[in-house]
């Protein structure tokens, strides 16, 4: 049973992960022939404030633009 989990910043709408879930489910199911029931994919988000890029949070990223 092939599982994906992906990491990253809060701040997709429900539509956009569930978009995200289906095109990986659908590429491992084209690539590792395996059914769509097999695929299990996992969204791990972060708060702003708990993840940094660069020394400086997102949250002070996001402030400079």
């Amino acid at each position: 049973m092939p599982e994906v989990t992906i990491s990253m910043a809060a701040g997709r709408t429900d539509e956009q992960k569930k978009a995200i879930m289906l095109d990986i489910t659908n590429s491992i199911v084209k690539h590792a022939n395996v059914d769509p029931e097999a695929v299990v994919i996992q969204i791990n988000e972060a708060p702003h404030n708990n993840k940094m890029k660069g020394g400086k949070t997102f949250i002070e990223r996001n402030a400079k633009k």
